[in-house]
């Protein structure tokens, strides 16, 4: 839900280097693999996401990223509870969300995930994962 996949197909040679993982195939765990495989391509957003994150220090270890925040990503992987799941306004305001629909604190972020297993115990959507985002900075 991010954004379109630009390895729709999963080959063979991935497997070592790809998250293997229900719902998480297409999530390379090697940036410099990943990059080898989209270096024809001009226009590329190339996003690092981490799951549960601990706290914001944990930015990426290669290249240059800009922290864009939190996301809460339904367990399937499927949506993103902030932004594709309509309202919980029992939970969150839409003001909280940044330019990018997303959490700028993971004390929110960890918040927000906790009342809405609480609030919404019967929406698939609202048991969700912490997600932090950042993004690639072309040079």
């Amino acid at each position: 839900m991010l954004c379109p996949t630009l390895l729709p197909e999963i080959k063979d040679e991935y497997w070592p280097y790809i998250v293997q993982e229900d719902f998480i195939l297409n999530y390379f765990l090697e940036f410099d693999c990943l990059m080898a495989q989209v270096a024809a391509v001009e226009k590329k957003n190339v996003l690092c996401v981490l799951r549960s994150p601990v706290d914001r220090s944990q930015a990426p270890p290669v290249a240059q990223f800009r922290f864009l925040g939190y996301d809460l990503v339904d367990v399937q992987n499927t949506a993103s509870a902030l932004t594709n799941c309509g309202s919980f306004p029992n939970v969150f305001a839409k003001f909280e969300l940044s330019s990018a629909g997303l959490l700028p604190e993971l004390g929110r972020a960890l918040e927000v995930q906790a009342k809405l297993r609480s609030v919404y115990p019967n929406e698939h959507h609202a048991d969700c994962h912490v997600w932090a985002i950042f993004r690639a900075i072309e040079p």
